[in-house]
């Protein structure tokens, strides 16, 4: 993963702590199965910087022994909770950090999850650790779904998407149609086709520009900033 300067080193070590205690709990590592921008990133699918953990829950009935535990956890590694959703598994930390940098460290758990995801488990040299999480083709289709539903959510987009998906798409990665046609309710072909009217209505340069600044370095902003929606809507098939 790349860390864009030497002030996101601090914060690439609080995630890896939090990753190895997830690994180390049994309760946490048999129901919390990695994904997301990190997970693609620390496997090597993503070129980019990744500020959040993020898991699908395996069970749901375990949510409250998942959440004592997670909070338990945060505690003995200094982890301040700053804010939590009331409504899913959401947690913003606060760790230690020089004036004027990163200190806050969201971690989003995902319920219920798409029947159609795959996992499978993975080492991480870094953590010498093992953890289970969603096969490349899972991650690709769910950041398919994730651009769209990012905005029905919340009424924002996110650059990183639009990177992300470029990046799937340079390396020639394939997606689990049948997570796209369970999720949207509709084909393949009908959904990216709507995905993509939608890139090209709602996603500004500013909208790039302002998300990704931080998560690369800057010759590789650069580079990138002004090619990504183009060749998206010109690289996904239909």
């Amino acid at each position: 993963m790349l860390i864009p300067s030497a002030a996101d080193a601090n914060h690439k070590a609080w995630m890896y702590r939090l990753l190895t205690v997830v690994a180390d709990d049994m309760l946490l590592s048999s129901n919390l199965f990695f994904k997301g921008g990190t997970c693609a990133a620390m496997r090597g699918f993503l070129d980019r910087f990744s500020v959040d953990l993020d898991f699908d829950l395996a069970h749901e009935s375990q949510m409250g022994k998942i959440k004592s535990h997670l909070e338990k956890s945060f505690d003995r590694l200094g982890l301040v909770i700053h804010d939590q959703s009331k409504n899913y598994l959401q947690y913003f930390l606060k760790y230690e950090s020089p004036p004027h940098t990163r200190n806050t460290l969201k971690i989003d758990i995902n319920f219920p999850i798409p029947k159609n995801n795959e996992y499978e488990p993975v080492r991480f040299n870094e953590l010498d650790r093992i953890i289970r999480c969603q096969t490349l083709e899972t991650m690709f289709a769910n950041k398919l779904i994730a651009v769209m539903g990012r905005f029905q959510k919340n009424g924002s987009v996110a650059g990183r998407d639009i990177f992300d998906i470029h990046s799937f798409l340079i390396k020639g990665y394939s997606f689990k149609s049948e997570i796209i046609e369970e999720l949207s309710g509709k084909s393949v072909q009908k959904y990216i086709q709507e995905l993509k009217v939608f890139i090209e209505k709602h996603f500004s340069q500013t909208d790039i520009d302002e998300d990704l600044n931080h998560l690369l370095p800057a010759v590789q902003f650069r580079r990138m900033r002004k090619v990504l929606k183009q060749e998206v809507l010109a690289f996904l098939p239909y």
